[in-house]
């Protein structure tokens, strides 16, 4: 059974049993989340699409761990100008286990 959630303006298709990374949640580690904006859920050859929402489908899953992405460097630079500017980011996220597909 897999299933297709939104979370963090993006979506991700899930499966029991699957690590998922995420855009960070302010859970702690261990608790229990669900998610009820599911799109979709699929087992075998029967598939159930929502509009927007499969009604009464939720995802439970389990957070594991939370952590910030690789560096990545931003530079903006007009040449002749002298106008240079740098700076980076780390994206923080959160990686959840599926633990439930009821739908």
């Amino acid at each position: 059974m897999y299933a297709v959630i939104v979370t963090g303006g993006k979506q991700y298709r899930v499966q029991e049993g699957a690590v998922v990374r995420i855009e960070k949640l302010e859970a702690s580690a261990g608790a229990d989340v669900e998610f009820d904006k599911v799109l979709l859920v699929g087992a075998g050859a029967e598939v159930k699409i929502g509009q927007p929402y499969v009604g009464n489908a939720k995802v439970v899953a389990t957070v594991q761990s939370h952590g910030k992405g690789d560096k990545v460097r931003i530079v903006k630079f007009r040449r002749r100008k002298h106008y240079k500017r740098e700076g980076t980011h780390r994206q923080p996220y959160t990686d959840v286990k599926i633990t439930q597909i009821v739908g």
